[in-house]
């Protein structure tokens, strides 16, 4: 990809420079964001310790690469998208609670399947995470109604893998990847059972997702080269499905295709949990990429949205601008400076000399923990602790992130649902005081999977204090949920 300024894009750099700094404002945790017009990138930033190289977990932008690769499949004459789905299944026809066996290719692309709840395949700890998706005993008809459905994108990975003899990924980089850029390491997390976790598993850059997002948008040509069929993805990018039965306004209420969302004034994105997203604007030639993890935020797709549309798409003009080289370096400037969010309330409180390094004993509690201290030092601190595991501890910063590896052992590493001996995630931790008796300390797991935990006590007075921690991740802090009540040693 070429670089420019934001003006030779268009838009003023004043415009962009708003907007990087509305998601500061949010408090948003953003890990990279590329703006594109045409074949130019005219701001790009990763903050710290996020970097240009670091493959990213993608969630479930992820079902956007399976769409493609069934597109690919569909040209290569390995299937057809009104095939049904048990014929690429053979083996569970007739089993007792089998899954959509009316259901086509293109209902599971739509997600217009039988499935109107969620299969939790987390719960259910399967051996193969294929039987989880067959086991279902169907809720509606087939190609009736939207309802998102994670595990169809899920088997529809499977077919793509079941008809080329490799991974979705592998098959997508000989067809078109490779050609265009992608990194070769590139890859996708397994569940259960061998096939490739399709529906959240990518693994690539936020270059490599704006490599694939410009495929996407130049309806399935690169440099000038034709790889895939103009007619499947204009399928693909068609808001053909109703996804919003309230007519409610918001991220997701623009309609569906395959595996494609719809979006504000004719664009269309490609949407991960915690805020993996491509956007892609036909009108203005525009792609945006942003990685993050917002988990546990309710409206973040909203404010991510709102400052998108506010102050770039709303900005941007049909030729270049006037030159400003130093309002561009000014921001490029500014940009190399920006580093994950952390939080930024008060670092001290007149209670931390007289809670330092005290030993709590808690009480029965759903996390299991036994004791915790808190050891505080000017700008940082260790949150001590015992649990089923034995004991750990969590350093933390006041302001900023210290990182580590978070000190919980055995989770899931690239197979997903997985016990891992030995397996722990990298994170980063922060802390503040929002009032006099109330330690507040953010964990963020930045690894191969992303999670949000907040730790806080709250204290009555240095002999007493309640415990509460609330976690958001997908399979994974299970342990660190809950409320404990405890006392001075």
């Amino acid at each position: 990809m070429n670089i420019c300024t934001p003006e030779q894009a268009g838009i003023a750099t004043a415009h962009v420079r708003r907007f990087y700094q509305t998601l500061e404002n949010y408090h948003l945790s953003t890990h990279s964001v590329i703006l594109s017009r045409g074949d130019a990138i005219f701001s790009e930033c990763y903050y710290a310790p996020f970097h240009k190289e670091f493959l990213h977990r993608m969630y479930s932008v992820s079902k956007t690469f399976v769409s493609v690769a069934i597109g690919f499949c569909e040209q290569d004459g390995l299937l057809s998208l009104d095939d049904p789905l048990m014929k690429f299944f053979p083996e569970y026809v007739g089993r007792e609670g089998a899954a959509a066996p009316r259901s086509t290719v293109r209902d599971m692309l739509m997600m217009k399947t039988t499935v109107e709840g969620v299969i939790n395949w987390f719960k259910m700890h399967p051996e193969n995470r294929v039987d989880t998706y067959f086991a279902h005993t169907p809720e509606k008809l087939p190609g009736t109604h939207f309802k998102y459905d994670s595990s169809a994108s899920y088997i529809l990975g499977v077919i793509v893998e079941r008809l080329t003899g490799k991974p979705f990924l592998a098959y997508l980089q000989e067809k078109v990847l490779n050609d265009i850029g992608f990194s070769k390491n590139a890859y996708c997390l397994k569940a259960p059972g061998g096939y490739s976790w399709g529906d959240s598993g990518v693994m690539c850059t936020a270059r490599d997702l704006l490599l694939f997002a410009r495929f996407v948008l130049n309806g399935g040509t690169f440099g000038g080269k034709r790889y895939l069929n103009e007619a499947y993805l204009k399928a693909a990018t068609t808001m053909a499905v109703s996804d919003n039965d309230y007519g409610f306004v918001h991220h997701s209420g623009h309609g569906y295709g395959y595996q494609i969302w719809g979006a504000p004034r004719g664009c269309y994105a490609m949407l991960g949990m915690g805020n993996q997203i491509a956007l892609c604007d036909p009108v203005h030639d525009f792609i945006f990429v942003i990685n993050s993890d917002n988990q546990g935020h309710p409206h973040n797709y909203e404010m991510i949205f709102d400052a998108l549309y506010d102050h770039i798409i709303g900005n941007l003009q049909q030729g270049p601008l006037a030159p400003d080289r130093a309002a561009s370096d000014a921001l490029d400037a500014w940009l190399s400076t920006r580093r994950l969010f952390a939080l930024t309330g008060p670092a001290q409180s007149e209670l931390a000399a007289k809670i330092n390094d005290k030993t709590y004993v808690c009480g029965e509690n759903p996390m299991g923990i036994k004791w915790f201290r808190v050891a505080l030092e000017k700008t940082r601190g260790v949150f001590h602790y015992e649990n089923a595991q034995g004991v750990k501890q969590m350093p933390f910063g006041f302001g900023y992130n210290e990182f580590a590896q978070f000190p919980q052992e055995g989770y899931a590493d690239t197979v997903g649902n997985t016990y891992a001996p030995g397996n722990t995630y990298r994170a980063a931790f922060s802390a503040d005081w929002p009032e006099p008796k109330r330690l507040r300390i953010r964990v963020q797991v930045i690894d191969k999977y992303f999670g949000n935990l907040a730790i806080v006590l709250g204290f009555c007075d240095e002999n007493s204090v309640t415990l509460r921690m609330s976690k958001t991740a997908e399979d994974f802090l299970a342990e660190y949920n809950g409320v404990a009540i405890a006392t001075a040693k």
